[in-house]
């Protein structure tokens, strides 16, 4: 099977987009109609006007001029889709509570997964309402960057031994299997103390890779995790990163502070969140 052409994961029928017509959501864009088209997906495209007090003192005019905007945004991605050969469709929603009426749709439609972009570096990360759809979504969420390209060659998958880190282990290694990747597992440890721990998180996801003839590598650097991740990614060229949403330390439905977050915010490729 063609690595290249083949859909990295095995069910993948319905995709959400999720865009609010910024230049962030460039990336996102166009990684989805391209998974999409491999996988043979059908693509939804959300988009959510967050509902602001102060269009009760300007007047309507800027929510309907803004709604109106949205619309043509969601109809020129649609056209898009449509002439990939994809079926495409579009959900407009407005409301105070964003991220919920995006993790309320992915339930009702059974989304196999989320695609989102990411609001920036530093302070920003990837922005409140991303960070809350990754923190509730009933599904696995794939986050990217405005420049990043998604591909499959090398992947690595970060472990800290939590269960939402075994399944993105399984998780990694069945995109590996389906796309002919190599595989780097790494787990962090802030001191010496922990090495023998994250040598265990690493060598479980090597002996998984190795059942299926995956090429493995395993890493356990000392530093903070976000760091180590992040500088193992970007200076190895890894095509995508695998992880949990959340892991032993993390707090369950929420990722502002976490690891998770950190990385997403600040990995020059996309990032596969596991939930």
């Amino acid at each position: 099977m063609d690595g290249l052409q083949a859909c990295p994961v095995s069910k993948n029928e319905r995709l959400l987009l999720v865009t609010d017509g910024s230049l962030f959501s460039e990336g996102a864009i166009r990684e989805a109609i391209s998974f999409a088209k491999r996988c043979t997906s059908k693509l939804y495209v959300i988009s959510i006007l967050e509902t602001n007090p102060e269009y009760e003192t300007i007047g309507s005019s800027v929510f309907e001029k803004e709604e109106a905007e949205m619309r043509q945004h969601l109809e020129a991605i649609k056209t898009k889709a449509v002439q990939e050969g994809l079926r495409c469709e579009t959900l407009f929603h407005h409301g105070a509570e964003p991220a919920r009426m995006i993790v309320d749709e992915a339930a009702d439609r059974n989304i196999d997964m989320i695609v989102t972009g990411r609001k920036g570096l530093a302070k920003l990360l990837l922005g409140e309402v991303a960070a809350q759809v990754i923190g509730h979504a009933p599904c696995n969420v794939l986050v990217v960057p405005k420049a990043a390209k998604i591909g499959y060659r090398n992947i690595l998958i970060a472990t800290d031994g939590s269960k939402h880190s075994e399944a993105a282990g399984n998780e990694a290694v069945n995109i590996a299997k389906r796309c002919g990747s190599s595989i780097t597992a790494i787990s962090a440890c802030r001191s010496e103390a922990e090495l023998e721990e994250a040598k265990s998180n690493v060598n479980r996801v090597v002996e998984l890779a190795q059942k299926e003839g995956i090429p493995v590598e395993a890493l356990t650097p000392v530093g903070r995790s976000y760091d180590v991740i992040t500088e193992t990614a970007n200076g190895r060229g890894v095509d995508l990163i695998v992880m949990g949403a959340y892991g032993k330390t993390g707090l369950k439905k929420l990722l502002m502070g976490s690891s998770t977050e950190k990385v997403i915010g600040l990995a020059g490729c996309a990032v596969l969140v596991v939930n």
